[in-house]
């Protein structure tokens, strides 16, 4: 079977497929617990200020400070959990959070909770969930095999929206009989089960950390990956361009509950309850509507859908119709984004996937955050309905430029590391800290040959500055025609043997490979350290 586009079809993948996989059905399970707990901690949170003085500014400043750490910390949380063990920084951070919740139980049931208080607990939770989500999102691909990654990144999807769905209800009913404590009580167990669900498991093929990154290099490192990385970059580029028109539903459905539907906070509940339904839907079809389009018609048929829900919400009053609109809203939310998740944790490689998905997380939070800023001044300026009309016509727009700035094909592509350079032997023993290095690659190109060497250098340029290559330049000898120097400077010796033991890819060799057949022989390869390198 064909998909759309010309895209030979995967084999079908269940959305449950992930769930048959025992130590991710029960890390699901704890971490859908978890994400319960999450938010009846912040309606408790928010209970709490709703009677004191500036509660207005007071209650989002609840959202302020649980969101802020996902912003400010997203990139060294992926830094941390490619430099660790990720499986240990996760238990370590799970129970730092069942610790802060608890601080929260026993401060409420205590009457010991000011306003303050509670905002630096609640940001010190937040950065608890800054720190967390790096390092799950690079642990699942360890937990489920490679075709079933679509699928799982979609049940997370489903967690959290089930989660938004049950929490806020569920606090609400504690709160009213017993009060804001037992809800901060109940997310410290619901910590505490997630960090035992992750102690029980025992990862079968643990990746191995030999010597940690310094945090200052490793944070470098992600970032030189994702600029050199035109894949990456073409994913992330997608993600905004959806995220931005499509955070106008979230950031002005309020005030569309209040001002066109006339309805109330139970009402507002209502509307949110159909965005998660859809949410729900998607994140079941995903796998389905996967096996049968390729991935930018469907980017293109889910712009459309969110674009007509977001046009059908400016200019209906019926409650009905809105309801109705909203259901493929939040389908095309979470098949969107949750496919662009999957996307990116299969093309990364291990040794940089959490910081690589750092910066989507960062990318799609930040969208979110300027995209409400900027549809609330529109909204202010301009009025409601022109705000939404706007941003459904801008989400058509970004719907079309699929066909301009389309996905790539990862099927096929393996990211697994391979060791294919040979050891390095050097006349000095240079302190892992010493640098920048230089290193000098000369080839002998017969001159028939010369363009498509130059074409082919091209790719070698990739890998090197994705793997750490700071500067790259490829020169001609003017004493000898025939003979190239490729020269690229790396940050230090260390980052260096990090090319050499584990960065680099079956594509990157193939890439290099090609090279050394064009030049017909072995490259002359030389190391040049600083003056004052130890002599061995």
């Amino acid at each position: 079977m064909t998909a759309e586009g010309g895209a030979t079809a995967e084999a079908p993948v269940s959305a449950w497929s992930p769930l048959r996989v025992a130590v991710y059905r029960s890390l699901w399970l704890a971490l859908l617990g978890a994400n319960i707990g999450t938010w009846m901690q912040t309606v408790g949170a928010q209970w709490l200020l709703i009677h004191q003085a500036n509660a207005s500014t007071l209650v989002a400043l609840v959202q302020t400070a649980s969101l802020l750490p996902m912003l400010l910390l997203a990139l060294p949380a992926g830094a941390l959990a490619d430099a660790l063990d990720r499986r240990h920084l996760l238990i370590s951070v799970q129970l730092f959070m069942v610790a802060v919740a608890a601080a929260l139980a026993v401060l409420t049931a205590t009457d010991r909770m000011p306003p303050a208080l509670l905002l630096t607990l609640t940001f010190a939770f937040g950065v608890g969930q800054a720190l967390t989500l790096p390092a799950w999102a690079a642990v699942i691909p360890e937990l489920v095999p490679r075709e079933q990654l679509r699928a799982a990144s979609a049940l997370g999807s489903i967690s959290v929206n089930v989660a938004r769905a049950i929490g806020p209800a569920a606090a609400g009913v504690l709160i009213a009989h017993l009060g804001a404590a037992p809800v901060f009580a109940l997310n410290a167990v619901a910590f505490l089960i997630f960090a035992v669900a992750l102690v029980r498991w025992r990862p079968g093929n643990a990746r191995a950390v030999e010597v940690p990154e310094r945090f200052t290099a490793a944070l470098r490192a992600g970032g030189r990956y994702v600029r050199h990385s035109p894949i990456v970059r073409r994913l992330l580029r997608r993600a905004l361009v959806f995220v931005i028109p499509a955070s106008a539903l979230w950031a002005l459905l309020p005030l569309v509950a209040a001002r066109r539907l006339h309805m109330n906070s139970s009402g507002y509940g209502l509307l949110l309850a159909a965005l998660g339904v859809g949410a729900i839907s998607g994140g079941l079809l995903l796998p389905w509507i996967r096996t049968r389009m390729s991935a930018n018609r469907f980017l293109l048929v889910a712009g459309v859908l969110y674009g007509g829900a977001l046009i059908v919400v400016a200019t209906v009053r019926v409650v009905p119709v809105v309801l109705i609109a909203l259901l493929p809203a939040g389908l095309a939310w979470v098949t969107v984004l949750a496919n662009v998740n999957a996307e990116i944790q299969l093309f990364l490689p291990g040794w940089v996937r959490a910081r690589g998905l750092a910066v989507y997380q960062v990318v799609q939070g930040g969208g979110q955050a300027v995209g409400a800023f900027i549809w609330g001044v529109v909204a202010d300026t301009a009025g409601l309905a022109p705000a939404l009309l706007v941003a459904g016509g801008l989400m058509l727009v970004g719907a079309v430029t699929a066909q301009i700035w389309p996905l790539p094909e990862l099927r096929g592509v393996t990211k697994d590391p391979t060791t294919y350079l040979p050891p390095l032997e050097l006349a000095l023993e240079p302190d892992p800290r010493v640098g920048p290095v230089l290193v000098t690659v000369a080839y002998t190109v017969p001159p028939e040959r010369e363009q498509e060497f130059i074409e082919a250098m091209e790719v070698v340029r990739g890998f090197r500055q994705r793997t750490g290559g700071m500067q790259w330049g490829l020169f001609r000898e003017g004493e000898c025609p025939p003979r190239f120097v490729e020269v690229y400077l790396v940050p230090s010796w260390d980052e260096h043997l990090r090319q050499h033991g584990g960065r680099l890819t079956g594509a990157d060799q193939e890439a290099e490979e090609r090279v050394k057949e064009i030049a017909g022989g072995e490259p002359e390869v030389r190391h040049l350290l600083p003056a004052a390198a130890e002599r061995r």
